[in-house]
């Protein structure tokens, strides 16, 4: 039955492709695209409210809503009244809400004593059409099963034309350093650049046959994907393996790009950039008039001054899977992880919580979708992040669109990322708690994940192994931990096929370090000054 929804899916994809690309916008449209979403958030999100979650039986949030006794005229009223930031933060107080840890379905909504029950796709929009499916990272268990649909895509084309020439780099060329499905970003770009026209020249991909776990459904997924696009039109290349450990293929095609036209973009994430970086420092190689571009991870001081030094720019995004992007970069940004809030699209509410496992209380960011193409439809849905949400005047085209609230200082509460990849979460916990003390003594206690910002700004994970447990061969941990993560779902065989061709896990004998509030997480992390010296961070 899957097979035959799956194979229904795929056939709508590929009707709908052809509308989609059809639907050419220029620059001066895309900006009365971005303002009528900006003057109509509330009448945007309004209709997303009756028609996705009042009007919508299946949705999460009506029994919340209902055991709260917010009928729609009432939240319409607020929001009338007193305004989109305020009704949502009264919702919230009231007990509309949904926390990370239920939104991705392991934890059973309770309120005031009663349990909510929840479908396993129940917070998907129930009115998408013409979609393919891909993977959230698995950042803090197995990866959500995330629906990218192509009416979405279509209302997203102008937020990236304008980021682009905001940025320069709109109808730069360029290249992309990404994987296939089960990670979507890099067919989202494939599929996107149909329309604003600039598919990028190559991709590269760090992961491609025998480096993942045989998957049919993904592998017929991306053939079909692509030959859909290239039936279309849409001139694809066909995607090159190139190793993390081989940035220097990417440089040469930079350099050569660079040498005939004077400027070249390559999107891949940080810690992939810094690859390129690196490589390009080692062959004497100048990136002048070169952009390096993308997310997946918080770019830091050490990254970002390594991956400028070679004469190239860096610009960072801020998003994840089930909507998109959040933030795109400042033109004058406060520092290196300064986004503008992309607030036509999403409203965003700081709400305290404690982090799990410890007495330290953040202000996690709490999403609301407002408009009726989201993936997946968010009403005050927290995520494990925090940081910085302010109002500020910056002076770039941005601010003069209206888009004047910022978002940097971003960090995770329980997770920890590297080459783009997210590492920790109920897999690797499990492993540290239960697979190494069964197989090598010792208990849970004995056993961490460290992250290590070191020279340059690589990152480097280990293994400590406190020193009473007794180990004949060090290396055997670090095999056990990657056939591990290979057993579980594609999200945590992507994690484990990057650390293993990255060589980037290691193990430390030494004993686990202990928050000064007695507590013992799975996951310890060092960062770079700008000094060069190393420092504990916070753990949350």
């Amino acid at each position: 039955m899957k097979a035959f929804n799956d194979a229904k899916m795929y056939a709508r994809f590929a009707f709908g492709l052809h509308t989609f690309l059809r639907k050419k916008i220029t620059l001066e449209e895309a900006r009365a695209v971005l303002r009528n979403n900006l003057a109509n958030r509330e009448e945007n999100f309004l209709r997303v409210l009756k028609r996705g979650i009042y009007g919508y039986s299946g949705s999460p949030y009506l029994p919340l809503l209902k055991w709260a006794g917010a009928e729609y005229g009432d939240v319409e009223k607020t929001i009338r009244q007193e305004g989109l930031s305020a009704a949502l933060r009264k919702l919230r107080d009231e007990g509309v809400y949904i926390t990370f840890e239920e939104f991705k379905g392991r934890d059973i909504i309770r309120r005031g004593g009663r349990e909510f029950p929840l479908g396993p796709h129940g917070f998907d929009n129930p009115y998408l059409k013409s979609c393919y499916v891909g993977e959230s990272g698995g950042s803090t268990g197995a990866g959500s099963r995330i629906s990218h649909d192509l009416e979405h895509r279509a209302a997203r084309i102008p937020l990236q034309m304008l980021s682009q020439h905001i940025q320069g780099t709109f109808g730069m060329p360029r290249a992309i350093w990404r994987c296939l499905l089960p990670s979507a970003v890099g067919v989202n770009d494939i599929i996107t650049s149909g329309v604003t026209g600039n598919p990028p020249r190559k991709w590269f991909t760090p992961m491609l046959g025998g480096d993942l776990r045989p998957s049919l459904k993904y592998s017929l997924a991306n053939a079909y994907i692509l030959n859909m696009c290239r039936l279309h039109g849409v001139k694809v290349p066909h995607p090159e393996r190139v190793p993390l450990d081989r940035a220097d293929i990417i440089v040469r095609w930079m350099e050569k790009v660079l040498r005939d036209e004077g400027e070249v973009l390559v999107s891949g994430g940080v810690s992939l950039s810094l690859r390129i970086a690196v490589a390009a420092k080692e062959m004497g190689v100048d990136l002048n008039g070169a952009t390096l571009s993308g997310g997946g991870e918080p770019p830091t001081e050490t990254k970002v001054a390594t991956i400028t030094s070679t004469g190239a720019r860096y610009l960072a995004s801020y998003y994840f899977s089930e909507v998109g992007a959040v933030g795109l970069p400042c033109q004058n940004p406060a520092d290196c992880n300064d986004h503008h809030l992309i607030v036509d699209h999403l409203e965003v509410l700081q709400y305290p919580r404690k982090a799990p496992g410890t007495d330290v209380t953040v202000q996690a960011f709490n999403f609301t979708t407002l408009l009726p193409t989201a993936p997946k439809l968010l009403l005050n849905v927290e995520i494990d992040d925090y940081g910085v949400i302010e109002d500020r005047n910056c002076g770039c085209e941005w601010e003069q669109m209206g888009f004047t609230k910022h978002v940097r200082g971003i960090r995770s509460f329980r997770k920890l990322t590297g080459e783009g990849m997210t590492l920790i979460g109920s897999d690797m916990e499990r492993i540290l708690d239960q697979v190494l003390p069964e197989k090598f003594g010792g208990s849970a206690q004995d056993y961490q994940l460290l992250e290590e910002e070191v020279e340059g700004g690589f990152t480097e994970r280990s293994i400590i192994v406190s020193p009473r447990v007794i180990l004949d061969d060090e290396s055997e941990v670090v095999r056990t931990v990657l056939e591990e993560l290979g057993k579980g779902d594609a999200a945590a065989d992507l994690a484990r096929a990057f650390l293993s061709q990255g060589k980037s896990l290691g193990v430390k004998r030494m004993d686990p370090v202990w928050t000064n509030r007695g507590k013992l997480m799975p996951l310890h992390m060092m960062r770079q000054s700008s000094a060069g010296e190393s420092r504990e961070v916070p753990q949350y």
